[in-house]
């Protein structure tokens, strides 16, 4: 057992989180005590969820949302989604709702996802704000703190907190504009919630009491970028690496109070761009895990933002990104579907791949190796059960008509591997 996040991580833990990993529990132990490796499981879980390890020498994980808005989303719906996410090999979920009956909905998700479970807890004051026509300077710091901890004793594995939106950090952006402003919705409430009080971010003044409640359930936090540009325009700018700055030294107190952190990161950035984010964070954060969205690589393509953000993934992967969030077809255009969040999944999975094979890890090119091999010969029923999405490849080989058991109808007799 090893001595972190304020409790003894048991040896069983540790042998969990190391199954499908390239390096043993040792390996993990001793990434979770220099603060270069997380083991997402809250205490109030354990045994009852597969914890997953996150970090420098691993699998690049990956991460499904899902959550009801105001206007759509059923909790047998957004059920619905996370079965999809599971079977389709997401590697963690966030619970990122909005309806009514969020307390319904994550105690739902909670008891049925056997894989870690992610949450944003300010957005349940967002909710109330606009659903009660609350004045933002009713709330009080406490109030942050408050939801921080209930969400903690749930039993939330890992949550956002956007400790890093200071008084700093919105000088900069008012003062150098941007073309999208501010697009995370954590950072846009605290923005409001700062510029009604004209206090400073209660998530960064009280963060030492956040640590406490992150210790006493050993949930790790993912230091959230509510000032992630969400336009390529924007990226890499004052206000972005000023908050990245703040996180830096919020990672330095979380491993000095114990408490296990992650670090999240942007948005919309041009490819050419995407590693210098990634070398920029490592060097800022001191090799803290890396959780970025995408990153998507252009804004021209609603529709297809799973395309543009696995291109993203797979360069921040290859970089040294750990862990890649998610992005689907309806990405900007309305609440995913259960298709959609499959679809998301796979392509996400798919960049993360080819970030591993990318960084060398063992064992990462032996998939494709496989593959290849299958393919050489012809093998097709082992090409389809090798496949990511296997029933979707099957789907589409037997479509194919006239359909030739040996051959595909792409070359037929010409294929050049006959």
């Amino acid at each position: 057992m090893i001595k972190t996040a304020g409790y003894r991580i048991p040896k069983k833990t540790l042998v969990a989180a190391a199954r499908g990993e390239p390096v043993d529990d040792s390996r993990i132990a001793s990434g979770v005590e220099d603060g270069t490796i997380v083991v997402l499981e809250n205490t109030r879980r354990r045994g009852l969820v597969r914890p997953v390890a996150v970090g420098t020498g691993l699998r690049t994980k990956v991460n499904a949302n899902f959550g009801t808005s105001r206007d759509v989303g059923s909790l047998e719906e957004e059920r619905r989604k996370m079965q999809a996410a599971l079977e389709a090999g997401t590697d963690t979920v966030m619970d990122l709702s909005t309806g009514e009956d969020r307390e319904g909905m994550l105690r739902m998700v909670l008891e049925q996802c056997p894989q870690p479970v992610g949450t944003v807890p300010i957005y349940g004051l967002a909710c109330r704000v606009v659903a009660e026509g609350m004045p933002l300077k009713s709330l009080d710091a406490g109030a942050f703190i408050e939801a921080v901890s209930a969400h903690c004793e749930l039993g939330v594995d890992f949550i956002t907190v956007h400790c890093g939106v200071t008084l700093e950090a919105v000088r900069h952006l008012d003062e150098q504009g941007r073309v999208a402003g501010i697009v995370s919705r954590g950072g846009s409430f605290l923005y409001r919630w700062m510029r009604a009080t004209g206090c400073e971010n209660p998530l960064y003044t009280h963060y030492d009491e956040i640590l406490k409640v992150a210790a006493r359930y050993n949930v790790t936090l993912s230091l959230g970028d509510g000032l992630r540009p969400g336009a390529i325009a924007d990226a890499t700018d004052r206000p972005q690496t000023c908050e990245l700055i703040v996180l830096g030294e919020l990672v330095d107190r979380a491993r000095a109070a114990g408490v296990q952190a992650m670090v999240e990161g942007p948005g919309h950035v041009p490819l050419n761009q995407v590693e210098m984010n990634i070398r920029m964070e490592k060097e800022i954060c001191k090799g803290a895990p890396f959780y970025v969205l995408g990153p998507l690589v252009t804004d021209i393509a609603p529709g297809y933002d799973h395309i543009t953000s696995a291109i993203g993934g797979a360069v921040a992967g290859a970089a040294g990104a750990d862990f890649l969030c998610y992005v689907t077809p309806a990405e900007h255009l309305r609440l995913p579907t259960a298709q959609d969040v499959h679809t998301g999944v796979i392509a996400t999975r798919i960049a993360a791949h080819a970030a591993d094979i990318a960084k060398g890890l063992p064992g990462a090119a032996e998939w494709d190796r496989r593959m290849s091999a299958a393919r050489k010969k012809l093998d097709w029923d082992k090409m389809l059960s090798l496949a990511i999405d296997s029933p979707l490849a099957c789907k589409i080989r037997q479509s194919s008509q006239p359909l030739d058991k040996k051959y595909c109808t792409m070359c037929s007799e010409l294929c050049a591997l006959k």
